[in-house]
């Protein structure tokens, strides 16, 4: 069974709601242009995700969450419930993301809380892994990842574990000059899988692994030709409509 060729966008905190709209607009105009074997997913920031998902009505394009809560609901100031999201008709959630990790504190503990409820309210989680510089540089990267995997990834049941998303960024090469080549990506994401089949054998095989380190046009189909990679998590080529659909493009 051949895995979902998926490109997602993270739109990070960038665009107002209006533009926004205007982006997502973009996108279904030229959605057309790209094979419909590729699944485009956006990920506005919770202001607009609303607003996004009208726009993108009658297209088949997904739209996600860049994050949700630990809990379902209470005196959470400032939180953003996993069934909130799913009620704007939200069907997918990043989960992990470096950023979230570096800057926020995000741990397997956490992140096992935002798994059940994602899971709980009928969300797809995007779950990011990966390593940083310090830790590609001293040979960890496989030993994080894998930690990263087996400490949340291994306690979804089967069932869970069939509609997981998962996204490698090799942190080390966002936005430091330094860039991860197709060879590394295919190494990692092979390694990925690797761990994945041992607690969830031949289920592992259709489960999508995403590239997240600064894929661009250029890039794209270098990339997505290799064997284990399934699509992308853009960043800032996301924010332009005719980059991130030329980006599907390169499957």
């Amino acid at each position: 069974m051949a895995r979902k060729k998926i490109v997602a966008g993270n739109w990070k905190m960038n665009t107002l709601p209006a533009e926004g709209v205007e982006l997502a607009k973009s996108v279904v105009a030229g959605r057309g242009e790209v094979c419909e074997c590729v699944n485009f997913i956006v990920c506005p920031p919770f202001t607009h995700l609303a607003q996004v998902i009208e726009q993108v009505k009658g297209s088949d394009i997904a739209v996600g969450a860049q994050d949700c809560a630990t809990e379902a609901k209470g005196a959470y100031t400032g939180e953003v419930a996993a069934s909130m999201i799913a009620a704007l008709g939200c069907k997918y959630v990043i989960l992990g993301h470096s950023e979230r990790r570096q800057y926020y504190g995000e741990t397997s503990e956490s992140l096992n809380k935002k798994m059940a409820q994602a899971y709980a309210n009928g969300l797809t989680p995007i779950y990011c892994v990966g390593e940083n510089l310090e830790e590609r540089e001293a040979g960890n990267h496989f030993a994080v990842c894998k930690a990263q995997i087996e400490e949340v990834v291994y306690n979804l049941t089967e069932e869970q574990f069939a509609s997981l998303v998962i996204a490698y960024e090799p942190v080390w090469a966002i936005g430091t000059g330094k860039t991860a080549t197709a060879e590394q990506a295919q190494e990692i994401h092979a390694y990925i899988r690797e761990v994945l089949r041992a607690k969830f054998g031949a289920a592992a095989e259709e489960c999508p692994i995403l590239y997240g380190g600064s894929c661009k046009p250029s890039n794209a189909a270098e990339i997505f030709a290799k064997e284990d990679v399934d699509g992308g998590l853009i960043g800032g080529a996301a924010l332009k409509a005719e980059d991130f659909l030329a980006i599907g493009k390169g499957f």
